[in-house]
C-alpha cells in the first residue's frame, strides 16, 4: 500500500455492505496483510489461506463481525512492492480483536495437530507449523500491516457469486493540517461522479480512507474504486473527462488549484488490483 493520486480504493473491495453504508454515522475498518511470496510459491500461499484463515473468517462473516474479506494481487509488477494482500472489513476495533483472537486459537490448534502428526503421514503438513510453512513460502521480513478508516463508503448491491472484483487505488498525500479540507474538495467535485457511476452500475463500489494507525508515510488518504471488469474501468475514467469538460475553463482551473492547494502532487501514486479471492455476506 505505499504505491497508490486522488481522482478515484483495499478493501477494498467491500462492495456489497449496502447497509453500513447507508449508516452515515459508519465508518467501517479494513485490516490489510502484505506478503511478499516467494517466486513459486503462490499456489501454496494460496492453499495456506485457504485453510488457515479462510475457515475463521468465514465463520466469524457468518456471525456478522466480518463484513467481507479477500486476497488480491497487483495487476501492475513493480520491484519492491507487495505480491499478495489478504483483507478483511469490520464494523469497529472490536471486530478487529474477535478476528485476532480467533485467528490465534486457529493457528494454535493447527501448530498442535501438526507436531501431533509428525512428518510422513498421509495428509499431514509433515510436522510443520504454520509459522515455519509461511517462512518458507514468503519473505515475512517484508511483511506489512494496516489498518484503514473509511472516512466515506458508498456500495451498490452485491454482485453475483462467483465475481472477482478489480480494483484502483489512489493515493495522496494531504498537506499537514489540511486532511479536512482535502475531503471536502473531494466530496464537491469527485464524489458525485462516482455516485452516478455506483447508481448505473459501472462501479460496485468506493470509498475515501486513512490509515486509522499511521505506519507509512507515504500517502494520507487514498480513493478506491472497485469494478467488476477492467473495461468498467475506462467507464470511470471517460465520466471524469465528460464531467471536467462540460465545465468552463475557468471553473477547470478553480479545482485544480484547489485540489493543488490541500495535497502534495509529487507523492500521488496510483495501484491496480485483481481478486483471486473475494467472500461477501450476502453476496447471491
Amino acid at each position: 500500500m505505499k504505491r497508490r493520486i486522488l481522482l478515484c480504493l483495499a478493501i477494498a473491495l467491500m462492495c456489497g455492505i449496502t447497509a453500513v453504508a447507508q449508516d452515515a454515522k459508519m465508518q467501517p475498518l479494513t485490516f490489510w496483510y502484505e506478503y511478499t511470496v516467494n517466486p513459486g510459491k503462490e499456489a501454496q500461499f494460496v492453499e495456506l489461506v485457504k485453510t488457515v484463515g479462510a475457515p475463521v473468517r468465514d465463520k466469524l462473516m457468518t456471525d456478522g463481525v466480518v463484513l467481507a474479506w479477500g486476497v488480491q494481487v497487483p495487476l501492475l509488477r513493480i520491484p519492491g512492492n507487495a505480491t499478495h494482500e489478504i483483507w478483511y472489513t469490520v464494523a469497529d476495533w472490536s471486530g478487529i480483536e474477535k478476528v485476532d483472537t480467533a485467528m490465534r486459537a486457529q493457528i494454535t490448534r493447527l501448530d498442535e495437530e501438526a507436531m501431533k502428526s509428525g512428518p510422513g503421514k498421509k495428509g499431514s503438513a509433515g510436522g510443520a507449523t504454520v509459522t515455519s510453512r509461511m517462512m518458507e513460502i514468503a519473505d515475512v521480513s517484508k511483511t506489512h500491516d494496516y489498518v484503514t478508516r473509511e472516512l466515506v463508503f458508498v456500495a451498490g448491491p452485491p454482485p453475483p457469486a462467483g465475481t472477482l472484483p478489480y480494483a484502483r487505488y489512489n493515493f495522496v498525500k494531504a498537506k499537514p493540517g489540511k486532511g479536512s479540507e482535502l475531503r471536502k474538495v473531494w466530496e464537491k467535485y469527485n464524489k458525485p461522479v462516482l455516485d452516478k457511476l455506483v447508481a448505473d452500475g459501472a462501479v460496485l463500489a468506493f470509498g475515501l480512507a486513512v490509515e486509522d494507525v499511521r505506519t507509512d508515510g507515504d500517502f494520507t488518504h487514498y480513493v478506491w474504486y472497485a469494478t467488476k471488469d477492467l473495461a468498467s474501468m475506462e467507464k470511470v475514467r471517460a465520466a471524469y473527462t465528460a464531467d471536467r469538460d462540460k465545465r468552463s475553463q475557468e471553473e477547470q482551473d478553480v479545482i485544480s488549484a484547489e485540489f493543488l492547494k490541500v495535497t502534495e502532487p509529487e507523492a500521488s501514486r496510483s495501484e491496480v488490483t485483481r481478486a483471486i479471492m473475494f467472500h461477501l455476506g450476502g453476496m447471491k
